[in-house]
């Protein structure tokens, strides 16, 4: 039987996930990056003696059972990670707050920062590890979501169990709602803690985020925080030397122009004028690059609702690169923390900032003596359209972060080298994002579980993965989706 040709636009760590997976498997796969960096939105790039992490930088799912420990351990992968007792620190003005791992020394360090709320703490946190645990033994098979077919729906129904049943409430209510059943909504610092964390992992806050999504994001953390030597770029290097070492090419710097379905294999055109066929195409690509990848007739095929989607924006960010001096940093600045805006009050627009600073001891990242730091917030693209407001933007901004690091750690301008700003058009460049967009769908009950988008379209053997997709953005999400497209194309499952 000839091999399945496979070409996986996007070398993202779904699509090497995806590729590095189906070339184990013995299909013929090639992997085009339209950049020169594996990884996308959790790549790297280098300024002279500095290695700065792009996006993501908080690893996970390397915990005995986690999404990536089970697909390296299935790939032959090894990864060089610590894992974290205190995930990240979150300052909000004069207070601070631990996440730490450990789930019980977590509530009851939340309990310690607000005793007159230590009863409802407590119940709220039951309540949410309860739910979460239910949900991590139905995702265990990695049932696919929406459900588009008899053999999708037979595979969900099989990893039901009777405790599944008291969750179905559950899929039309918010966080929100939990906070207000423990009496928790009025206490606007922890309010504020719990939608840092849910804005970083579900791009939005407890008020619009999918209670069933949401549970999960608040207690991922207690099931494994790793920070990984280099980055997390490393998991894009390692899934594409898999990949490679399974006989899939895997090409950079060939951006795809044009996918067009022939009869029943593909025709995917670069940018230099070069067209590959395929069996199958996997798009490792936001679902808006869809109208300008596929040719008209190709993207008529599509479903009405992918094509409404793909036609809407998602969040952007503003990112500031800086390399440090470590002697100037206080000897407890944490590898993870979130800053807030001490006259601040939302989550976004500067006013909560992630800051992933390398080990010092991590000489992938910077030499002896120094640092690099990531910081990065939330935005709204609207207000980055024109070239004049762009500029003014990207200087604003800029400042803003500064001014908020340096209400929390005055000696940071002492301890600078250098600063790089990532703006929207940065991200769009380096990484093909259309407008910069980054993230995914932020998790409503309108954009997650049933009402998310599928990695099955319409177009017979054009499959999706990355953030746009069920289960949406991290490289957790991206994994899954990634999973989904191979065990669809080859029926076989992920080892457990």
């Amino acid at each position: 039987m000839a091999k399945k040709e496979i070409i996986v636009v996007g070398g993202g760590i779904g699509g090497l996930t995806a590729g590095a997976m189906l070339a184990q498997a013995g299909c013929r796969v090639t992997i085009l990056e339209a950049s020169r960096e594996w990884g996308g939105c959790a790549g790297k790039f280098q300024r002279n003696q500095f290695l700065f992490a792009s996006g993501a930088t908080l690893g996970m799912g390397l915990e005995k059972g986690g999404i990536h420990e089970r697909i390296f351990r299935h790939l032959g992968i090894k990864t060089d990670a610590q894992r974290l007792d205190s995930v990240m620190k979150i300052k909000q003005g004069d207070r601070t707050l631990t996440f730490h791992a450990d789930r019980q020394q977590h509530v009851q360090a939340l309990q310690q920062a607000f005793p007159q709320k230590k009863n409802e703490i407590s119940g709220f946190y039951e309540e949410v590890y309860q739910k979460a645990a239910k949900i991590r033994l139905l995702m265990k098979k990695l049932p696919i979501l929406p459900v588009k077919t008899g053999k999708e729906a037979f595979e969900l129904l099989s990893s039901l169990r009777p405790a599944h049943v008291s969750l179905t409430p559950d899929f039309f209510k918010t966080i929100s709602s939990l906070l207000k059943k423990h009496d928790l909504h009025t206490c606007h610092d922890l309010v504020s803690f719990i939608d840092g964390q849910l804005i970083d992992s579900m791009q939005t806050t407890s008020r619009d985020c999918a209670l069933l999504m949401g549970v999960l994001a608040l207690d991922i953390y207690h099931e494994g925080a790793f920070y990984v030597q280099g980055g997390l770029y490393q998991f894009a290097y390692e899934l594409m030397n898999a990949a490679k070492r399974n006989g899939a090419q895997a090409i950079l710097g060939r951006r795809v122009t044009s996918i067009k379905k022939v009869g029943d294999r593909f025709e995917i055109e670069d940018h230099r004028g070069k067209i590959r066929t395929a069996d199958h195409v996997i798009c490792n690509a936001p679902i808006q690059s869809l109208p300008g990848l596929l040719d008209h007739p190709s993207y008529l095929q599509l479903s009405t609702g992918l094509k409404k989607r793909a036609k809407k924006d998602t969040w952007g960010t503003m990112t500031a690169y800086l390399s440090l001096k470590d002697a100037y940093l206080p000897a407890d600045f944490p590898l993870f923390q979130q800053l807030m805006n001490p006259d601040g009050k939302g989550h976004d627009e500067g006013d909560h900032l992630f800051l992933s600073i390398s080990d010092p001891h991590d000489r992938l990242r910077a030499p002896e003596g120094y640092r690099t730091l990531t910081v990065s917030t939330h935005i709204n693209l609207d207000h980055w359209k024109n070239d004049e407001q762009y500029e003014e933007n990207k200087a604003l901004f800029t400042e803003k972060m500064l001014r908020t690091i340096r209400a929390y750690y005055p000696a940071i301008d002492e301890a600078l080298v250098e600063l790089y700003p990532g703006a929207p058009k940065a991200w769009e460049r380096f990484t093909y994002r259309p407008s910069g967009m980054v993230g995914g769908f932020p998790q409503t009950r309108s954009h997650s579980l049933f009402l998310s988008v599928s990695h099955r379209t319409s177009l017979k053997n054009f499959w999706l993965c990355g953030d746009s997709v069920f289960p949406g953005g991290g490289t957790i999400g991206v994994s899954v989706s990634g999973y989904h497209c191979f065990h669809s194309i080859t029926g076989r499952k992920l080892i457990q």
